[in-house]
């Protein structure tokens, strides 16, 4: 029970890593706020963690928009008292993406907007409650993408480094008040959205056979990975025992941005 009493609020918590990362928490006795846009998918997993006994509650939730990032908070506290841990799980990139001198500047926008802008919120919203309960933790999701200067996805490279540097200024301002904020800089994972993309099934719209995107990296086995690899790691950092760790970049990528 590692989060035993902690009050976790979870972005994303419909689907993907934040679905599985609601999951640990809520075996680990934490209680899981789920905050996603997509209503059905939000309800579904809260029917799921009260079914296995846990505690859990879905707000359906627009991160882009401050007044319903404001909202989810008000929920929270209003039904929880506080928030301990803030797990920024939401966001994702655009098949779009390009080149700077190639990317059409809609991109930029859905991306600043869903990515940083919805990381930004977040946190502008659950700090002051977080603060009020003494302290607690942030995790935030970056990229293997933000570590490495060959991404082919330049806005959303951007926009995961630019996570990098907001986690840190927080880890540097916060720790006074007992606040730990990291980040997960995640290689592939296949979450439903990749698989959606890359899944090579023959499907409209997958383009590319994840195993054969696989095998041309052989020089890093671990760089594709599922839901879970990634909630363990944001469990750890959820917990007491990543105390002494804060302003990190954790990669999780297979060792790719070590090269």
């Amino acid at each position: 029970m590692r989060l035993a009493g902690k009050i976790c609020l979870v972005t994303g918590g419909a689907g993907g890593i934040g679905r599985a990362s609601a999951r640990a928490f809520c075996a680990e006795g934490a209680s899981v706020i789920i905050a996603d846009i997509d209503s059905a998918a939000g309800a579904a997993v809260e029917e799921e963690l009260k079914a296995l006994g846990g505690k859990a509650l879905f707000v359906q939730t627009d991160i882009t928009d401050e007044s319903s990032v404001e909202q989810t908070v008000a929920r929270a506290r209003k039904d929880f008292g506080h928030i301990n841990v803030l797990f920024n799980s939401a966001g994702g990139s655009l098949h779009e993406d390009d080149a700077v001198i190639d990317v059409d500047m809609a991109v930029w926008d859905r991306t600043m907007n869903l990515d940083l802008k919805g990381t930004f919120l977040c946190c502008r919203h659950a700090l002051p409650g977080m603060i009020e309960a003494g302290g607690g933790a942030i995790v935030n999701m970056s990229s293997g993408a933000a570590l490495r200067g060959s991404s082919p996805s330049h806005v959303y490279t951007a926009a995961k480094g630019a996570i990098l540097s907001l986690t840190r200024v927080l880890a540097g301002r916060y720790a006074r008040e007992n606040i730990r904020a990291n980040a997960i800089c995640s290689g592939r994972v296949l979450s439903a959205r990749i698989l959606e993309r890359y899944g090579g099934d023959g499907q409209p719209g997958r383009t590319v056979d994840l195993q054969q995107a696989s095998e041309r990296v052989k020089d890093y086995p671990f760089w594709v990975g599922k839901p879970e690899d990634i909630a363990n790691i944001a469990l750890f950092l959820a917990s007491d025992e990543s105390r002494m760790i804060t302003g990190a970049a954790i990669p999780a990528d297979g060792g790719r941005s070590a090269y």
